[in-house]
């Protein structure tokens, strides 16, 4: 490449290098508040000069980076001044013809140090199955079953985690003594975080006795509100939902998803005592059988409901005397995060900010605010993201998770945070032993993040010692977006 060509890539490294530290630094400068841990002070910067090199195209550029056989700046996630200034320092000595200086390994990686070792901190040391931290989530089995913790310790689990949506305070400290005794008894102290059930909005009663009503596509659907299925006129198929806020908010056309999205609908009529909606899309065979407690998403509707319920706060006061962080359900903006630190800092005064909260990313609108919210977290305390892909799937569209949880991704790598992968990992080999093509695909994209989460099931223990073995042998070829390029035997 004549050297005038590389004088004018330089330059223009040069100028992208500049205002990326220019809008680093406003962006930096609304988080400085927030920011406590000043082991998180180099991870914000990194983050906020991330966020202004993402805001730019720069596909051109990367094109004549790769001409050059230079890096393309595709994975600068943790390291976006380094790498940037490893490529400036290359093209200055093939101008130059002068022996150019490149960073330590040290400094150039500290970025992925640190999301390892925050990883450790609220996952626990990794065992030996592999570079990726399980979480398992117990049943109620494992309150009066203290070998049943031992077993997971055995098998290499990291952390355990424990749905405040199900059982009860009681319950939770005899799941809680039974991982202790695991430890007592020579396994490992796995770590143990509690999932806050959030402001999940549900179906109530069915207006059924026998609870045998089925829908099917095009048919109609009443939705009411609590208390209100008895003014649904006579013939109608009809069904309660458990917060009248949501269903006041409804307008026509707005989409409904009932169970995860098994079924989906749009609001033709408001009434007085609800909302009448068509049924867009059901099982085909059978229909959809209306069930009470299964789970309502509204992704039309800007509901501002607050993240943390009465219940969640009592159950966060539980968490912050027995366990070892929370997993925050349906959080939505930094303020959300601020009302949890507030309680937190009232329960457990004197060390909260050791303690490990997950922000489970739920909806459109916490993917919109993850930037801030990630600062608001990880500035103050241990913070993991969770992508949790059930009701992110049903509010985003399922055509678009693939996407963003890859964008998920690179959010945390760039702010240092850990990342967990969650919801149906492995779910059909959970239940019958044998998994799909599909799933186990998705298992192993789960390499990139720091921890996977698995469901209870009858196949639990084989499930972990299937990803035992899928893991290892994943790590050999990725690590985050980078290929490692070991020796191939297949052929």
């Amino acid at each position: 490449m004549p050297v005038q060509s590389l004088i004018d890539l330089r330059q223009e490294l040069t100028t992208l290098r500049a205002d990326i530290l220019r809008d680093g630094a406003v962006k930096y400068s609304d988080w400085e508040g927030w920011i406590a841990d000043q082991d998180f002070v180099p991870s914000a910067e990194n983050f906020a000069h991330y966020l202004a090199l993402r805001h730019r195209d720069i596909r051109p550029l990367q094109r004549e980076l790769m001409r050059c056989g230079l890096s393309s700046l595709g994975r600068t996630e943790g390291k976006v001044l380094p790498e940037l200034d490893a490529v400036l320092a290359v093209i200055d000595g093939l101008i130059d013809g002068t022996p150019f200086k490149l960073a330590s390994e040290e400094a150039f990686f500290a970025g992925q140090n640190r999301i390892a070792r925050r990883a450790e901190a609220i996952f626990g040391p990794l065992s030996s199955h592999g570079p990726v931290h399980l979480l398992v989530t117990l049943p109620s089995q494992a309150a009066d079953d203290p070998g049943f913790c031992q077993k997971l310790a055995q098998a290499g689990v990291e952390a355990v985690r424990i749905n405040c949506a199900h059982d009860t305070p009681d319950i939770w400290a005899r799941m809680i003594a039974n991982v202790d005794h695991a430890a007592e008894t020579g396994e490992r102290r796995m770590k143990v975080l509690m999932d806050l059930a959030g402001p999940k909005i549900r179906t109530g009663a069915v207006r059924d006795k026998k609870k045998l009503i089925r829908v099917h596509t095009g048919d109609t659907l009443a939705i009411a509100l609590p208390g209100r299925l008895g003014d649904v006129p006579r013939g109608r198929s009809a069904i309660e939902c458990s917060l009248p806020d949501a269903i006041l908010a409804l307008a026509s056309g707005h989409r409904v998803f009932v169970d995860d999205g098994k079924l989906a609908a749009r609001v033709e009529t408001r009434e007085d005592w609800g909302v009448t909606v068509k049924i867009k899309a059901a099982p085909v065979e059978k229909g959809y059988k209306l069930k009470e407690e299964k789970g309502l998403n509204f992704p039309d509707c800007a509901l501002d409901i607050p993240a943390l319920t009465q219940a969640d706060e009592q159950a966060l006061r539980f968490a912050a005397r027995h366990a070892d962080g929370v997993e925050f359900s349906f959080v939505q903006n930094e303020g959300d995060i601020a009302r949890l630190q507030g309680v937190l800092a009232d329960a457990r005064p004197d060390d909260w900010r050791t303690f490990a909260l997950v922000l489970k990313i739920e909806t459109e609108r916490a993917v919109r605010n993850l930037p801030d919210m990630l600062v608001r977290a990880a500035g103050q305390q241990p913070t993991a993201v969770m992508i949790a892909r059930g009701d992110l799937a049903v509010e985003i569209g399922f055509a678009r998770l693939a996407e963003i949880q890859e964008e998920i991704l690179w959010l945390c790598e760039a702010a240092q945070v850990p990342v967990i992968w969650a919801t149906q990992v492995l779910e059909s080999f959970l239940k019958t032993g044998v998994s799909t093509r599909g799933e186990m695909t998705d298992a192993a994209m789960g390499a990139r993040a720091e921890c996977v989460m698995l469901n209870k099931g009858p196949y639990l223990f084989e499930a972990i010692t299937e990803l035992d073995h899928l893991f290892g042998r994943m790590a050999e070829h990725i690590n985050k977006k980078t290929p490692q390029l070991r020796p191939l035997k297949s052929w």
